[in-house]
């Protein structure tokens, strides 16, 4: 099959529903000729609904970020649907949770146990997911892609998730450097907002929402998670092969333009 991902072997977590940006670049990725597993975690029933309107079937594997045995025997599981022998090119790192007291406006209140969940789920998973498989990672280098929220500013109600995005940005940064040597590149894209059931979980959403409405150079759609999941399949190719630490953003322009 022909296609920018032809023969890649591409892991994509965060499929929740058809709507969500992990679901359409696992969608992208089949259509580009890769080979994809999905990771779920909670609702995994709807992540298998999910699963089942991509164009060719595909195993679901449970993965917990915070559950150490998960990510243990991660790299196993996985080799187990791709076969002895065969690594992966490529990660999608689509994960993202806060808890509640941790968003909408109560930034100054907010517990360290609450932000250290945001941080842990949010940012130092992509460590975690990355370093549980390096060893399918390192036996033909490839591509890891995480999805961020521009942190360089400030957000409506954001609050402490916008510190766990910016420390998930340092990250990858910092995976960036000590992956280099072994062929394994690691970015990130910066999306607009999307309305997807974790955006939507997010109090003040309007407010960003509004933001785009107003200052977006290009005209930004909501409902749209298709341009961000370009994004992301275009740095899983190998049109990006010295690309790394980089965050690419997919905001209609918006990151560019002052007030």
């Amino acid at each position: 099959m022909s296609g920018i991902l032809a023969g890649k072997r591409i892991l994509v977590t965060g499929v929740l529903t058809d709507f969500s940006i992990a679901f359409h670049v696992a969608r992208l990725a089949q259509e580009e000729g890769a080979e994809v597993v999905l990771t779920g975690f909670g609702r995994l029933a709807a992540v298998e609904r999910a699963a089942r309107r991509l164009p060719k079937p595909v195993p679901l594997i449970e993965l917990d970020v915070q559950n150490q045995q998960h990510l243990d025997d991660l790299a196993a599981r996985v080799g187990e649907h791709l076969g002895d022998g065969v690594g992966l090119d490529g990660v999608v790192h689509s994960i993202g949770f806060s808890p509640q007291d941790a968003l909408g406006g109560n930034f100054l209140n907010t517990p360290w146990t609450s932000v250290a969940t945001a941080v842990e789920i949010s940012a130092y998973s992509l460590k975690s997911l990355t370093t549980a498989l390096l060893p399918l990672l390192d036996k033909r280098g490839g591509s890891v892609v995480g999805m961020s929220l521009d942190s360089q500013v400030t957000w409506p109600m954001y609050d402490w998730m916008g510190v766990a995005k910016a420390a998930l940005e340092s990250t990858s940064r910092y995976l960036a450097r000590e992956l280099a040597d072994r062929d394994i590149r690691v970015n990130l894209v910066s999306a607009g907002p999307v309305k997807t059931v974790a955006a939507r979980s997010i109090p003040g959403f309007a407010h960003l929402v509004k933001v785009w409405d107003d200052r977006s150079p290009m005209e930004w759609d909501i409902s749209d998670p298709e341009p961000a999941a370009r994004g992301v399949v275009a740095l899983l190719s190998d049109w990006f092969p010295k690309t790394t630490g980089e965050i690419v953003h997919v905001d209609g322009g918006l990151h560019a333009v002052g007030g």
